[in-house]
């Protein structure tokens, strides 16, 4: 018997109602990512329009988990939501393209992950200059973070692989996801102590910045300098090693 209008609206109610947990799950797990700016509830708020859309959107016939589904559009919602809000510049973006493509020309020379110093020489600017573009380009690392490794509905993220909590179901993903873990836990033995215990801190402990700099004894923007320099070297080994 085929559903009618008011069945079906009933059916979208059910499954946006059973899978609320994960927006709260998701906007938990993104909150450390994310600019100053955007709290919880702004997460949570842009959350719920992805789970909404994922019930509007949704086809049982093609035989995807429901779950799988409202979860890649959940992270997709909040991204979209943080690019509406144009918390980066073009302008910001030059400078951090520039500062990557300077990254991996000296990876390449000196067969290794540079220090802050190689880089500030470089590009030509003292180190305090140096630091001080970390901080300015530092926002533009959780989208970089966040960008899907693959272009699957399988929302596959960088994020996913860093924190090593996604559950593969079959053979293939169970052994790619290995793959990559390996790959990121061998990058992150070449960062700096500083830089490998502000990573830790940020998306193991899940810890703010402003607690990270309590635990370092730093300042809160040195505390971003040093995650997005951590950022810009996993990102440029991370990349060079799926390519």
């Amino acid at each position: 018997m085929p559903y009618t209008p008011h069945d079906i609206s009933e059916d979208r109610s059910l499954l946006i109602t059973d899978h609320l947990f994960l927006v709260d799950i998701i906007a938990g797990r993104m909150v450390t990512q994310v600019p100053a700016f955007m709290n919880r509830d702004d997460i949570r708020s842009a959350g719920m329009m992805g789970l909404i859309d994922a019930a509007n959107k949704f086809q049982p016939e093609k035989k995807i988990k429901f779950k799988t589904f409202a979860e890649y559009r959940i992270r997709g919602a909040i991204l979209d939501e943080m690019r509406k809000l144009d918390w980066f510049s073009r302008s910001l973006r030059e400078k951090q393209n520039n500062v990557n493509r300077c990254m991996t020309e000296l990876e390449r020379k000196l067969g290794r992950l540079p220090d802050e110093q190689e880089m500030a020489n470089k590009l030509e600017l003292s180190l305090d200059d140096y630091q001080q573009l970390l901080g300015q380009v530092s926002h533009l690392g959780c989208v970089s973070l966040n960008e899907t490794l693959d272009h699957s509905d399988s929302g596959r993220s960088f994020q996913d692989a860093l924190i090593d909590n996604h559950k593969s179901s079959s053979p293939v993903d169970i052994l790619e996801q290995h793959e990559l873990t390996n790959v990121i836990a061998e990058i992150l033995e070449q960062l700096s102590e500083k830089e490998k215990l502000v990573i830790s801190l940020y998306y193991y402990e899940e810890l703010t910045q402003k607690e990270i700099a309590e635990v370092l004894g730093v300042s809160e923007g040195r505390v971003s300098q040093l995650h997005s320099q951590a950022l810009i070297k996993l990102k440029t080994k991370v990349k060079n090693n799926v390519d």
